[in-house]
């Protein structure tokens, strides 16, 4: 019984893992297109971006734990297509390869930036692109990142950080704002101006000429280095190549099997029906891609599990660190409760949905993730004062 696994990220990698933990004694197959092994996503836009990092650290496991682990693993190999009806993957150097069980974690790809010169724009999504942009950004550089969302703005405080001068520009009139509200993106829209970030917002760019950025507000940014960031696109193409479906990433039930019961999907590409939030939910954040490649795994192996997770994410800009839990539907309207101090940037903020915590968002206040979480999935009213109140210990809301 062979098991294969398309996809060159986390969620691969934990995947492959997990089969191995699990007893999994059969031949595994791990096929990425990128030149490297499996690698974690986060250090591109934060500690590797801003020289912190060490090159090394971001990959998932050592050269040697492959063959350790009796894991074929096939870098720099694209796979073109999957026959379903002979359960075999074939790939850009004419093999086929033979699957009992298959795993597709491929990942996303970057926006290009949709303007007259809008290639010249760097992208971030590679090991490969966070270097070109390490060496292009230095304390002399005018760097415009375009978009003001979570890469953009990462990216702009690594290159602040690094001494560049920065502007970055955003169609909404803060950044976040479309995530968080405007309480809360303020927030952000100061602290990047307080560390030297000039924020374009409520605009977008018109074209990349040569050295300049032009806005549709008629402003002119020179830059030496134009980024964007302007969101990804699930890499959904051999699944809706195999017939698999399809809607805003590969539909996968909450053991994150598709429409194929041999064939599962996770990461960036998976549109998971949630047994918790009774909605289902596509996520681009790193604890997805760490969280469903092992549940995918087991579920290969034929064990009862679910994919029950809450979205989390977090971020690191200048001084600002932060974590997410939760999530919130499109459609919802929210109240937002604050407990500590926005100017000082230390606090907690919620998100009510119905008088229930929906979501928590802890800024430079640590350990506190666990207590958010059993707020969320108490599914209790909770009683805004109360939670609003430091003096409150967060278990204490539930009793």
């Amino acid at each position: 019984m062979t098991y294969v696994v398309v996809g060159g990220g986390l969620a691969a990698a934990k995947a492959v893992e997990t089969l191995r933990d699990e007893g999994f004694e059969g031949p595994v197959t791990l096929i990425g297109t990128e030149q490297v092994r499996p690698y974690e996503r986060p250090p591109l836009s934060k500690g590797l971006l801003l020289g912190t990092d060490a090159p090394d650290s971001v990959f998932v496991h050592s050269p040697e734990w492959y063959p350790e682990h009796d894991v074929t693993l096939r870098s720099g190999t694209t796979v073109t297509a999957v026959d379903r009806a002979a359960k075999v993957v074939r790939t850009d150097a004419g093999d086929e390869i033979a699957y009992e069980k298959l795993l597709l974690a491929t990942g996303s790809t970057p926006r290009p930036l949709p303007v007259p010169g809008g290639d010249r724009a760097l992208l971030l999504r590679t090991l490969s692109d966070s270097r070109r942009i390490s060496e292009a950004v230095t304390e002399k550089s005018r760097v415009v990142v375009i978009g003001a969302g979570w890469i953009g703005l990462e990216v702009a405080a690594a290159a602040r950080s690094r001494g560049a001068t920065v502007d970055v520009v955003g169609t909404t009139k803060l950044p976040l704002a479309n995530v968080l509200g405007d309480e809360i993106a303020q927030v952000f829209a100061d602290l990047h101006r307080a560390n030297g970030v000039t924020l374009h917002l409520n605009t977008h760019a018109e074209a990349v000429d040569g050295t300049a950025v032009r806005l549709a507000n008629g402003e002119t940014l020179t830059a030496d280095v134009a980024i964007a960031g302007i969101g990804v696109t699930p890499n959904v193409g051999l699944a809706t190549d195999a017939g698999l479906t399809v809607d805003n990433g590969v539909l996968v039930d909450a053991r994150l099997a598709t429409s194929d019961p041999d064939i599962f999907a996770a990461g960036d590409i998976a549109n998971v029906d949630h047994p918790f939030l009774k909605h289902r939910i596509r996520v681009e954040h790193w604890a997805t891609a760490l969280n469903t490649g092992p549940v995918a795994a087991k579920a290969m192996l034929g064990q009862d599990v679910s994919y029950d997770k809450l979205p989390y994410f977090y971020t690191d800009q200048f001084d600002l660190g932060m974590e997410y839990t939760g999530w919130v539907a499109p459609d919802a309207k929210p109240t937002v409760v604050v407990r500590g101090d926005l100017a000082t940037r230390e606090f907690i903020s919620f998100w009510l949905v119905d008088g229930k915590v929906a979501a928590g968002m802890n800024v430079n206040i640590w350990d506190v993730t666990d207590q958010i979480e059993a707020l969320i999935r108490s599914g209790k009213a909770i009683d805004p004062a109360r939670l609003a109140d430091p003096g409150v210990g967060l278990a204490d809301l539930l009793s």
